[in-house]
């Protein structure tokens, strides 16, 4: 995960964050007072010139020029001392004014100290960094002598820039820690929101590649993921209908490589179980048709025995043709296999729901378990016949415990259908003809509820036109037919 988009977002915006507030801290220490030093020399010049134009005018004395020049100096923290040309006269904004009386009278008798830093000098005053003798506070000076010959002294101290920056770092450190907890949240929400789509595209990539055509985009969106979304649904839907179409081109082929291999004998083998078949019960509806005609019996309960027979054959044959038919479209490859992916779930539940009322008049136990869906491909119509006789021939084999359990297992690509019934397992020398046209295990039990021993040859057929396995597992207490589809 540390490779992802979102984690890679995260660690470069707060990493950005981060230099930011790490840029504001080094800025702040270290060019915040050479700044504060530049706009100073810009407040004491405007200083100088007020008072230098107050003494010229003489209106320095008066209160309400005091009053102003007050303010002045305390909006921009600085302390001034004036000295008139006779020193008769002091002017300041101080109470206690003996440390710049004393500081004044050093830069006149240029008595100033060596440390002292000169930042601008004309003829009229100076503008110097200094450090205090008496109290150790460095300050900015500026001292001179204004037009009417008055001697002056402007100071403000460097020390409370000093504490500014402090404050302002610590400040910064409190509220850049907040922020980039709150920035932290921002940005993990975000990049959430932009990432989620893109790993909903990469899950349904990956199970398009796995063939999984169920799959789609949902997440929506006008931007250029939801775009690509919208393409990624339509190719998916492309490449189901394009596959559908290549096994049916496929199959087809196939089918018609093995046709022409198969066709006479089919014909020939078709002609003949056709005529065996047809023997008995054409026998039986002669017989009981003649004794019908030459008065047997004049029993009207007899006679009506008669019929019923008659009746009874000839449905039998009429159902024996219909398979027949059923059976030889297939194996002449006369039918069309339509591929396509459906839900193999629902098909069996509509099976096993379509006979239910057989299994309630039998009392047959139906298991069938399966919730989720499961898709295939094959043509539904035929996996439906196939399905379907596998569960009537388990119904008329059930035995004495009348137990069915109809299952689906995923194996790899193929899901497994499998069909149980319990009774008596079908002999082994049995095993290898039962998909034989007309082949019965056992021919009075088969003949007694209509068999034709046609069901599991049609269920052969059906198989071999998917090309998938199919077959036959005896246990202890009954037997299992199964076969496979494609998932994939």
């Amino acid at each position: 995960m540390r490779h992802s988009i979102k984690s890679q977002m995260i660690i470069i915006f707060i990493g950005l964050i981060s230099c930011v507030l790490l840029a504001f801290f080094i800025i702040n220490m270290n060019f915040l007072e050479p700044y504060y030093i530049s706009n100073k020399k810009t407040e004491f010049v405007k200083m100088y010139d007020t008072l230098n134009e107050a003494m010229k005018k003489g209106t320095i004395s008066t209160r309400k020029q005091a009053e102003e020049l007050w303010h002045i100096a305390e909006k921009n923290n600085l302390s001034y001392l004036i000295v008139d040309e006779m020193n008769s006269q002091v002017f300041t904004n101080v109470h206690d004014m003996d440390m710049l009386e004393r500081q004044l009278a050093g830069y006149l008798l240029n008595q100033a100290q060596k440390d002292s830093k000169i930042l601008d000098s004309t003829d009229e005053y100076q503008l110097t960094r200094s450090r205090n003798p008496w109290n150790k506070e460095e300050y900015i000076e500026m001292w001179g002598t204004f037009e009417d010959g008055s001697r002056f002294l402007i100071r403000s101290p460097i020390e409370s820039i000093r504490e500014s920056a402090d404050i302002s770092n610590r400040f910064l450190a409190i509220i850049g820690s907040f922020m980039v907890m709150i920035c932290a949240v921002l940005i993990w929400y975000f990049s959430k929101k932009l990432t989620d789509p893109i790993l909903e595209l990469a899950a349904l990539s990956e199970r398009m590649a796995n063939l999984d055509f169920e799959a789609k985009y949902t997440s929506g969106g006008k931007n250029e993921i939801g775009n690509l979304g919208d393409n990624f649904n339509k190719m998916s839907e492309k490449l189901e209908s394009t596959i559908s179409e290549l096994k049916s081109a496929n199959n087809s082929l196939m089918k018609d490589i093995e046709q022409k291999e198969r066709l006479e004998q089919m014909r020939n083998d078709f002609l003949g179980n056709v005529s065996h078949e047809l023997k008995t019960p054409i026998a039986l509806i002669q017989g009981y048709a003649e004794g019908l005609k030459e008065g047997v019996s004049e029993d009207a309960q007899s006679r009506e025995f008669y019929c019923d027979v008659i009746m009874d054959e000839a449905s039998k044959m009429n159902q024996m043709v219909r398979n027949l038919l059923a059976l030889n479209q297939l194996e002449f490859g006369n039918e069309e296999v339509e591929f396509e992916r459906f839900d193999l779930t629902a098909v069996i539940r509509g099976i096993l729901q379509s006979m239910e009322i057989l299994a309630q008049q039998d009392e047959i136990q139906v298991i069938f378990r399966q919730d989720e869906p499961v898709y295939v491909w094959a043509d539904e119509f035929k996996a439906e016949q196939v399905v379907r006789n596998y569960v009537s021939n388990a119904f008329h084999h059930a035995g004495l415990e009348k137990v069915i359990e109809v299952r689906i297992k995923r194996q790899d690509e193929r899901a497994r259908v499998t069909v149980f019934n319990t009774g008596t397992p079908i002999p082994e020398e049995d095993i290898g003809h039962i998909w034989d046209k007309f082949y019965k295990v056992d021919k009075a039990h088969t003949r007694e509820y209509g068999g034709n021993g046609i069901g599991l040859s049609i269920v052969k057929a059906i198989m071999e036109s998917f090309h998938q396995k199919y077959g036959v597992n005896n246990y202890d207490n009954g037997v299992e037919f199964w076969f496979e589809l494609d998932v994939k």
